[in-house]
């Protein structure tokens, strides 16, 4: 079982497998519109641009379950975050990322990669580095900026 055995609803609607990021080093990150951590959305959208063409995505899910700071549609989050913080990677349908209606795909996410004091994701922008085999690597917190995960993508694009 890896990352790549799962489907996710794209924010416009498409089941895609993600057996599709097969070869690529992929960061997974639950998002919010209106957390104080929003702003992380522009080094998101930096790490995209910078290592995009060298075999890295982001895939971005939406999540609405931490003080409701995701409240729109998915419309309304894809036009947002376009207009906001240009982005253009691949962003899916809001999910639940923890509990009983929580996404397969981050069900296996927290199992892989526990959390400092429990595997259950605690907030907004919690991120997942995957490797190209679709393997958790590393789980990185909410507080870390996306700016600090260069060395641990470049490491792995370089394997």
């Amino acid at each position: 079982m890896t990352v790549h055995n799962f489907h996710a609803t794209t924010i416009d609607g498409e089941n895609e497998s993600l057996a599709d990021y097969e070869g690529k080093v992929l960061l997974i990150v639950n998002t919010a519109s209106e957390c104080g951590f929003t702003p992380q959305l522009d080094g998101l959208q930096k790490l995209y641009d910078d290592y995009k063409d060298k075999g890295f995505t982001v895939l971005g899910f939406p999540c609405n379950q931490f003080h409701q700071q995701d409240p729109g549609s998915n419309e309304e989050i894809s036009s947002f975050c376009q207009q906001h913080y240009g982005v253009t990677f691949p962003m899916f349908s809001k999910i639940d990322v923890k509990g009983s209606n929580a996404h397969p795909l981050f069900v296996y996410l927290t199992k892989q990669a526990k959390g400092i004091v429990t595997k259950q994701i605690k907030w907004n922008f919690t991120k997942f580095l995957v490797d190209q085999n679709g393997g958790v690597v590393k789980r990185f917190a909410p507080q870390t900026k996306p700016e600090k995960l260069n060395q641990d993508i470049e490491r792995l694009l370089h394997t």
